[in-house]
């Protein structure tokens, strides 16, 4: 057995999960699951871990959402600051990794089967072509899987911190809005769980629309970003529907943003916890259109091929796999 310790640790849920990397293949062996937002800090998750299960192991490796330096990144929807030398000292583990939450993911991309996606666009895929990685979720994540000779090798970056650039009257008044508000107007204002409810509450005073009771009271209760999706594919509230459709436009923009800078000829990925649950408005062509439409390069976006992912599987495969590629070291 090749035992190995994998993260994703996100600004609503950290996972952790033992993997057994024996003959090059990912073998699920426990995971945990833990709300973050219990926890002042990532070491007393990994304490209660280590106190729950077996934490001998021969590396570990983790994703965090949070731009990544010298080992070392400070959570970006968390008061949290983690240090993969201090986890080494601390849990006495040889070899630990850490990476930026989506650059993990497209490590994890190459571990998943067919049945893991769903695709929105079959389009002309380029083997050699490089690809590109987009997520909606707590925030909006972006990341790159560069061919190089015959493997891919992901790139972090935080492109969703990028401007946000408006398509329309609407959006332009969106973009003002979102200045108002927070100075800076990023892609993830607007992409993103907050997102949506930031497009929504934009929405009601724009079109000078109150917020229904029972709607107020379904947001205060849970997920607001949950509730005003839910609303909209239920057609129970039509401000409600046009921030799902707006929100749709949006992330399919800026999909096809990244993809374009990547030139990401041999496909696309949809990660994060937000898509899979919205497949069905996905695959209803306006993500697509919003996504296409880039002027005389057009045609090189409609041969895109691309995925949603349709679990959250990659998150925790990617680290693994880093891990697994660190004990082996360099090619």
């Amino acid at each position: 057995m090749l035992k190995v310790l994998s993260g994703d640790i996100g600004g609503t849920a950290t996972r952790l999960a033992w993997f057994d990397m024996a003959a090059g293949k990912a073998r699920l062996i426990e995971q945990r699951t833990y709300s973050s937002a219990d926890y002042s800090d990532f070491a007393d998750i990994l304490a209660d871990f280590s106190r729950n299960t077996d934490t001998a192991c021969a590396a570990a490796c983790f994703g965090v959402a949070g731009p990544v330096r010298d080992g070392r990144s400070r959570i970006t929807n968390l008061p949290w600051i983690i240090d993969a030398h201090e986890i080494r000292i601390d849990f006495g583990w040889t070899h630990v990794g850490l990476l930026n939450d989506l650059e993990a993911i497209a490590w994890g991309i190459g571990a998943l089967e067919e049945e893991d996606f769903c695709v929105l666009n079959t389009g002309q895929p380029d083997e050699g072509g490089h690809q590109a990685v987009i997520a909606a979720g707590t925030g909006l994540g972006q990341a790159g899987r560069i061919r190089v000779g015959q493997r891919y090798h992901p790139i972090a970056c935080e492109g969703g911190h990028a401007d946000f650039a408006p398509g329309g009257p609407t959006e332009t008044a969106l973009l003002a809005w979102l200045e108002a508000r927070f100075g800076h107007a990023s892609w993830e204002r607007v992409v993103s769980g907050q997102g949506l409810v930031n497009i929504h509450a934009f929405l009601r005073e724009h079109r000078k629309a109150k917020t229904p009771d029972w709607l107020q009271e379904a947001m205060q209760a849970g997920d607001a970003a949950a509730a005003i999706s839910t609303a909209a594919l239920d057609d129970r509230d039509p401000i409600c529907r046009e921030a799902l459709d707006l929100f749709i436009r949006c992330y399919g923009a800026e999909a096809g943003n990244l993809a374009l800078k990547l030139m990401a000829t041999g496909g696309v990925f949809i990660a994060g916890g937000i898509a899979p649950k919205l497949i069905g408005r996905l695959q209803q062509g306006d993500f697509l259109e919003a996504f296409c439409a880039k002027g005389r390069m057009q045609g090189l976006m409609e041969a895109m091929p691309v995925k949603v992912l349709r679990n959250e599987r990659a998150s925790l495969l990617g680290p693994a796999v880093f891990a697994a590629q660190m004990l082996a070291g360099p090619e």
